[in-house]
């Protein structure tokens, strides 16, 4: 039952920018106001792709918008992002991209090299992941409405054979993966907007993870319970997320979580946690304890995944939480992203 008279649990005067940032207050929104309306009772656990079926044939479908600034940043920009987000958010649902649709929201007075400059990108990111661009929209709005240039992405995927991917399937005993070092993106965007008085050079992580991914299934296949990649709200929200919907314990081990120095020296400047912090080019991966080790040996044979490390297991305790310890024997639990701390960072 789905409807415009279902009943809604967001109560919220008015939308802010929290509630943009991947946290607890987006989980507000999107299950307390855009789940029953648009799903109702049928409403399960949200991931970052639909897998729907048409006449027989079962496809992977996802949509994203990107706001980011300053618009081009170390190690990538706003249109590269665009495409390879998206082609992300489809491998990690187990689907490889087959097509991408784009829609450009542009600001009046835009210089026409700096949308050039956005669509080579994009372009280049395209061919480089192996997807077709198949069409796109162009609305202009007036000098100031539009922060220079918006760009939303919808892409169409095909299944990976083999893989089957839910927080159902998740069981005690399971080993966590992460691809590489946590939280490049979202320091590498401060630095450079100049709101951190720190010299770095860092760059951001933006890159397809789709060659991965296909190397974790082609290892671990059915052993493959659950990815995602940790964008907004970084490592801990996705796997507060995970740990709510499967309602196991996720017990991570600090020591073995990579993270750059630069990463961890902004991070304790500005009181901030590594494991909230935004990721463009990595992802987590649940997996069966029995082909934990081959599954991470494929991930390091891949060009990329040299950093790929366990850093955690599924646990029936803590229920529904995320329990970091620590490698003199302490430990704290992890809460999903609270606020925004990081502001247009994708």
């Amino acid at each position: 039952m789905a409807g415009p008279n279902f009943k809604i649990s967001f109560r919220e005067p008015q939308i802010e920018m929290a509630h943009g940032a991947g946290g607890k207050a987006s989980r507000r929104l999107v299950e307390g106001l855009f789940a029953p309306l648009f799903f109702g009772s049928s409403a399960g656990p949200l991931g970052d792709a639909a897998h729907i079926q048409i006449n027989g044939t079962r496809i992977a479908m996802t949509t994203d918008s990107f706001v980011v600034q300053p618009l081009r940043f170390p190690g990538g920009s706003i249109g590269e992002l665009a495409i390879n987000g998206t082609v992300n958010d489809l491998a990690v649902s187990g689907a490889k991209a087959e097509a991408i649709v784009v829609t450009y929201v542009l600001e009046a007075g835009l210089p026409t090299e700096v949308l050039e400059a956005e669509v080579r990108a994009m372009a280049l990111a395209a061919e480089e992941a192996g997807v077709r661009i198949a069409g796109g929209d162009t609305k202009v709005v007036e000098h100031g409405k539009a922060d220079r240039m918006y760009i939303t992405t919808t892409g169409i995927g095909r299944l990976l054979p083999g893989v089957e991917i839910s927080p159902q399937s998740v069981r005690p005993g399971d080993k966590v993966l992460l691809s590489g070092p946590i939280g490049d993106h979202g320091i590498t965007i401060l630095l450079a907007r100049g709101d951190l008085d720190m010299e770095a050079e860092l760059l951001s992580d933006t890159r397809s993870v789709l060659p991965l991914v296909q190397a974790l299934v082609s290892a671990a296949g059915a052993g493959v319970r659950w990815m995602r990649d940790p964008t907004r709200g970084g490592v801990a929200t996705s796997l507060n997320e995970l740990a709510r919907d499967c309602g196991h314990g996720i017990v991570l081990f600090e020591e073995e979580i990579p993270v750059r120095d630069t990463v961890r020296g902004a991070c304790e400047l500005l009181g901030l946690d590594p494991l909230h912090i935004a990721n463009e080019g990595q992802f987590l991966a649940i997996v069966s304890s029995e082909h934990a080790e081959t599954a991470l040996r494929a991930l390091r044979a891949t060009p990329g995944g040299e950093e790929a490390k366990m850093i955690g297991e599924i646990r029936e305790q803590p229920e529904c939480a995320v329990l970091v310890t620590t490698l003199y024997g302490g430990s704290r639990l992890v809460d999903m992203l609270v606020g925004d701390p990081l502001p247009r960072i994708c």
